[in-house]
């Protein structure tokens, strides 16, 4: 447990940071998640539309230091390859 004060403070911002980069890592995987659903259902358009969204959010989650750049880039790399790869 903490003793000094300052050690006291930096728990509760690690907290509230915490609960912030959760949600952002959640928005990811949402919009993430919504890109894999529409290149599973075969629509190749709703599957661009979806990475189109996602993809900013994708790389806002990399300025937020949520996510690393490489990972972030690994990301819509693959998916874009997947899209382009369909009938």
């Amino acid at each position: 447990m903490a003793n000094t004060r300052s050690a006291k403070k930096m728990v509760r911002k690690i907290e509230r940071r915490t609960e912030v980069n959760k949600s952002r890592r959640s928005r990811v995987r949402t919009f993430v998640r919504k890109v894999e659903e529409a290149i599973a259902s075969g629509d190749k358009s709703a599957a661009q539309e979806a990475l189109k969204v996602a993809q900013p959010e994708i790389m806002r989650a990399v300025t937020k230091g949520v996510a690393h750049k490489n990972t972030a880039s690994r990301k819509v790399s693959r998916l874009s390859a997947r899209i382009k790869a369909m009938g």
